[in-house]
């Protein structure tokens, strides 16, 4: 990580909390005339009708176009078409496109990154991700965007952008966001409405993003209480850089109610997946309380990520230990490891 300059600038205007999030109804039997709540009726057929309890049981999966079935199928991963290809023969063979663009697909991230035994060739792996994008793969469309973007070709790389963000792909709908963010001018409206349907869709990035507009007023009305919906719903989805800013939120009461124990809890998250401001913020906490051999791991660890601030903190705290305490907390923290994440 780069830059974990990830809480946006302080505004002019006073700071203030909102109420908690609404809770879901306690009573929900009060709530079936809902729309969004159906209510099933018992329905009595005859049983001297069996052709018509055939017909309306019956679902002919052999008969779905195509092209739509490219459509739905086209974001899957390869067990899910896997999986999908059992359903009938039209299947099997509608989805045999897209069974060969994950080859492509794979064939693409091994000359991309040097896995599998071959060496980094960006021009083969284009050429994959290309292939796999023709046959219909939303997947290979976003990293044959992606390497467009990485070697200057932007129109190309906002071209397959588009393409899968249109099929639906989350991924695509939020670096087609990030795109329109980045633009000379921006277009912030467009940005947000994709970083949107990406963060409906669970894209964890897409909600961190979101939040961030939310939170800077950017494309849409500043609103502390929906940044501080989105930052929650993208750090429960693993990602680090929102559980740091969620953090925050509780700390200051940002958006929702001010909750110091949570903001230890999510501060402490974000640093054991290794966001390096976390690790330096929780490990003052912890020289607050006298924690001392847990403060100087977390403060290396914030060190050796770049974070300067940590160095004189650490050093007054070596002074006060034992021989034996340092050379263990020194070495907790060489053998640390960060927790997965979704970054």
């Amino acid at each position: 990580m780069n830059n974990e300059r990830t809480w946006p600038h302080r505004s002019e205007t006073s700071h203030f909390s909102t109420l908690p999030f609404p809770t879901k109804n306690p009573n929900p039997k009060h709530n079936l005339n809902s729309p969004s709540i159906p209510v099933r009726r018992r329905q009595f057929r005859s049983s001297s009708s069996p052709s018509r309890r055939s017909n309306h049981g019956h679902r002919d999966f052999a008969s779905l176009p195509n092209d739509i079935l490219i459509k739905i199928a086209g974001n899957f991963s390869l067990p899910n078409l896997q999986t999908a290809s059992l359903v009938c023969k039209s299947w099997r063979d509608g989805l045999r496109p897209l069974r060969e663009a994950m080859l492509f697909l794979r064939w693409g991230k091994r000359f991309k990154h040097g896995r599998g035994g071959v060496k980094v060739n960006v021009e083969k792996a284009l050429d994959s991700f290309l292939k796999g994008a023709a046959r219909g793969s939303t997947l290979a469309m976003v990293d044959a965007g992606l390497v467009y973007m990485e070697i200057g070709k932007k129109e190309e790389g906002i071209a397959l952008y588009k393409r899968a963000a249109e099929l639906g792909d989350p991924a695509g709908q939020c670096n087609l966001g990030l795109t329109y963010l980045q633009a000379e001018p921006p277009n912030e409206k467009e940005a947000v409405k994709w970083l949107y349907k990406a963060s409906v869709a669970g894209y964890v990035r897409g909600q961190y993003q979101l939040a961030l507009c939310f939170h800077r007023g950017i494309g849409i009305g500043q609103s502390l209480s929906d940044a501080a919906r989105w930052y929650l719903r993208a750090a429960e989805g693993g990602y680090v850089r929102a559980m740091y800013n969620l953090s925050l939120c509780y700390s200051l009461g940002s958006g929702i109610s001010q909750n110091l124990r949570q903001a230890r809890k999510w501060m402490k998250l974000a640093a054991d997946h290794g966001h390096r401001k976390a690790q330096f913020e929780h490990g003052l906490a912890l020289f607050a309380e006298g924690q001392m051999m847990k403060a100087v791991v977390y403060l290396e660890l914030a060190e050796c990520g770049g974070e300067t601030a940590a160095v004189h903190v650490k050093n007054v705290i070596l002074q006060q230990l034992p021989q034996l305490s340092r050379e263990r907390a020194l070495t907790l923290a060489e053998n640390w490891r960060p927790l997965p994440s979704t970054r």
